[in-house]
């Protein structure tokens, strides 16, 4: 836990001192009631002994779990819920969870002793005394190569050594379903940082559907814990577990690791190695990275065939911009007639030339205080404003519990948001949420969503930068018919289209117009996801300008 968390004026956990005992009993339950029959022996074999354990030895037990290492020193886990942390820990000693004086190495003791502790526990020798650590522990070394119990290094004090560890990182992985998320989640929750939306949990959203599940993700951490670590793609590609599972969730992320492997591949020069791996990935991107190294590989005629095949149904817009880049240099390397790259749509232009002000000042802020007017206000919004209001009016949508979608109290989102079947799962229910921008209903949909759910953890409501005003003025300004437009490319792409919105709307109440604002300063460029935007706004009828900003001589 965050020392800071736990310390905080008002905190509401302050009269609770076993409230993260609390929490860990509240994950075992869970996982009990939902996961019995996926747990091994050494899981189970948990869930039934560690409520049997006194308060204060589980509690010391998960203030060790919560914290960083495995090594503790007693004199570094005094709590005043828990008291004497020798009596404490005796009892997970006893049940095999804890080690009592455990064997440690000289690097692992200078982590666990200051400065003047080593110098008395080895009686050094002057010189060395004023040392740096590093340097007393390279001149020890030679000496002292292996582990002896901590009492045989230092006789001040004790230490133990929690080796359920693992165990408890296990159940922590099944409980939330990633290991990104940790126990400090419950105390975010708990002091109202973070607020979640209730969600029914059925038998069938369950993440881990079978203990084979839970042993493929375990690999798959691994595997990516070793490519971390930088060890050589094709050593850890060995060990990634074959395809095969029916739990597209898993599926997504053995995608994700292969393209990350593919990707070093790539940074080696290793095309064919490269290939291999994007053609068994369905990762997004995987099969133009196919294409890509092909062409690298000098393969130009497959290169080409893939090409063709990836033309005629392009998995998205972002994949169909980077077919239609390569196909002239496919074709020049080929022979075959010359065709032109695909082009977008151009854009308004508006060019400003302006004085660079003085102080703190941002170059879209510059734009926005020049345009506005008291009559046609404007606002910074990105991709606040749009992905808002689709989360507002989707928001049933979004938080249905349909199977794998979610499976524990703290999911900022539904765990397959960016996966390709997103919106094809829940397509009836985002059909229903889109068909009220046809009868109008949608306005009092956004309205009440933005006081029932305020504050509620969403992928695509930006809390912070939405107000009434700013609302109430997008849904006076943008015609229905161009959010319906807006919402279906978010929903093509979620994971894309989220992103790569203007960073400025203007709106004109009296006139019910708005127009948006993509603000370019000097030397700055278009990205490919505003540009992809930008083009599918212009085919649409949706008022977008580009404005590059210069600054004037003064």
């Amino acid at each position: 836990m965050k020392p800071a968390l736990e310390s905080s004026p008002g905190n509401p956990l302050a009269h609770l001192p076993f409230y993260y005992l609390d929490n860990f009993h509240r994950v075992l339950d869970w996982i009990g009631d939902r996961y019995a029959d996926l747990l091994d022996g050494e899981e189970q074999a948990f869930l039934a002994g560690f409520p049997a354990l006194p308060q204060p030895s589980r509690a010391l037990f998960v203030r060790m779990v919560m914290r960083k290492g495995q090594l503790f020193r007693a004199s570094k886990l005094q709590y005043d819920e828990i008291g004497c942390p020798r009596a404490a820990a005796a009892p997970l000693a006893d049940a095999g969870w804890v080690v009592a004086d455990p064997a440690v190495t000289l690097d692992e003791l200078f982590d666990l002793l200051q400065k003047p502790e080593i110098c008395r526990a080895f009686a050094l020798p002057a010189g060395l005394k004023a040392a740096r650590k590093d340097a007393q522990l390279e001149a020890l070394r030679a000496a002292h190569d292996g582990a002896r119990p901590f009492s045989g290094w230092f006789d001040g004090d004790a230490a133990y050594r929690i080796v359920a560890k693992p165990l408890c990182d296990r159940l922590r992985l099944i409980f939330f379903g990633n290991y990104h998320q940790d126990w400090t989640e419950f105390v975010l929750s708990d002091l109202g940082v973070y607020r979640f939306e209730k969600v029914e949990f059925a038998d069938a959203a369950r993440g881990f559907r079978t203990r084979r599940d839970i042993d493929e993700y375990l690999q798959l951490h691994a595997c990516r814990e070793r490519f971390g670590n930088g060890e050589h793609p094709a050593d850890v590609l060995h060990d990634v577990p074959p395809p095969g599972t029916d739990n597209e969730w898993l599926k997504s992320r053995r995608d994700k690791l292969l393209f990350q492997l593919g990707q070093q591949f790539e940074k080696l020069r290793d095309w064919a190695g490269a290939h291999a791996v994007y053609r068994e990935c369905g990762y997004p991107g995987a099969r133009a990275r196919a294409i890509r190294v092909l062409e690298k590989d000098e393969r130009y005629g497959p290169a080409w065939e893939l090409l063709q095949h990836a033309l005629r149904e392009p998995e998205s817009e972002a994949e169909r911009q980077h077919l239609l880049r390569m196909a002239p240099r496919l074709a020049r390397h080929l022979g075959h007639p010359r065709t032109a790259a695909g082009r977008l749509a151009p854009p308004r232009r508006l060019d400003l030339a302006l004085p660079q002000p003085d102080g703190d000042w941002w170059v879209e802020g510059v734009v926005r205080d020049h345009l506005c007017r008291d009559d046609a206000p404007v606002f910074y919004v990105e991709n606040a404003l749009i992905n808002s209001l689709f989360g507002l009016l989707c928001w049933d949508a979004v938080f249905a519990a349909i199977p794998g979608a979610f499976f524990h109290p703290f999911h900022h989102g539904p765990a397959d948001l960016h996966s390709a079947d997103f919106h094809r799962r829940r397509a009836d229910r985002f059909a229903a949420c889109l068909a009220q921008l046809d009868d109008g209903s949608y306005v009092d949909t956004i309205r009440h969503n933005l006081v029932a759910k305020y504050g509620i953890s969403s992928p695509f409501v930006y809390w912070n930068a939405l107000d009434e005003d700013l609302l109430e003025l997008a849904l006076h300004c943008i015609p229905p018919a161009h959010l319906k437009h807006a919402f279906l490319r978010i929903l093509q792409d979620v994971k894309a289209n989220r992103a790569g919105f203007p960073d400025l709307i203007q709106f004109w109440p009296a006139e019910r117009r708005y127009a948006m604002i993509e603000v370019k300063g000097p030397g700055d460029r278009l990205q490919d996801n505003q540009l992809r935007w930008i083009d599918y706004c212009a085919r649409h009828d949706m008022p977008v300008t580009v404005c590059y900003l210069q600054w004037t001589q003064q």
